[in-house]
Order: C-alpha cells, then structure tokens, then sequence
C-alpha cells in the first residue's frame, strides 16, 4: 500500500510557527514516528509553498497511489485550481487540517477541496494524519 501525504503553505514551518495552534514538532519528526506506526505502508511526503506544485504532485501520485492525505493549508479556503485537482484524480484524498478549521476565522470555514474529498479529519493536531493513515490501512485489509 502507498500512501502519499500532501502539505500545503507554511507546513514546512512546524514546530516553529505558532506553536499554541500547531504544535512544537515539525513533520519532519512526526513522519518518522508515521513510518516505524505503519510499517507496512509505504509513505511518501511532498511539501510546498507553490499551488501549481501541489496540483502537479496530485496529478502526480493521482492516479498510482492507494490513498492521499492532503493538507492544503490557507489553499483549502481560497483555490479552486487545487478543487479541481482532487476532482480529476482517481486516487482517494482524506482532507486533513491540524486546527479545527471551524473554529477559526470565518473564511476558514469554506473549503474547495472538501467537496471532492472522502472524508476530513481537522482539529486533532498531527494525530489527524496518523487517523488517516490508520483509515486507508482498514480499507484495505476489509
């Protein structure tokens, strides 16, 4: 099973960036903890700054990998190029989101992608990925 897993804007800064909201531990660290968890998934990371380069590593693991957790960040709230790219792939997307997106400003409660995803996990910090994970895992041994 492959699994890839897409950060939007200024994830690269976990750990560092408002650490009240997003934590003290950057994903870095948090992917080898993912890994050695699910052993039997192979996991692949990509993250950007740039909306062009996440539509093309969507368009890229699309249509090959067994599921995808896409974290788009301030993208969620404001792309439709990046909608449009979850709509046109095969493989499965799980939207996650480390703040409770709803319990923030209002324009953070509009998502372009949720529409076109299976499901979203938001508010339950870097745990919401290893629930993604763990997600794809039972459909796959259902």
């Amino acid at each position: 099973m492959r699994v890839a897993i897409i950060n939007g804007p200024n994830l690269n800064l976990l750990g560092k960036r408002e650490p009240r909201i997003y934590g003290t531990q950057s994903f870095e660290e948090f992917l080898t903890v993912l890994r050695t968890e699910f052993p039997a998934v192979e996991i692949s990371y990509f993250q950007s700054n740039v909306e062009g380069e996440l539509i093309n590593e969507l368009h890229r693991v699309g249509f090959e990998y067994t599921g995808i957790i896409f974290n788009p960040g301030g993208y969620t709230h404001t792309s439709v190029a990046i909608g449009d790219a979850v709509a046109a792939i095969k493989t499965p997307v799980l939207e996650v989101h480390i703040s409770n997106v709803h319990a923030r400003e209002e324009f953070r409660r509009h998502s372009y992608v949720s529409p076109h995803a299976i499901g979203v996990i938001a508010g339950l910090g870097l745990q919401g990925y290893a629930l993604a994970l763990a997600w794809f895992s039972n459909q796959t041994s259902a």
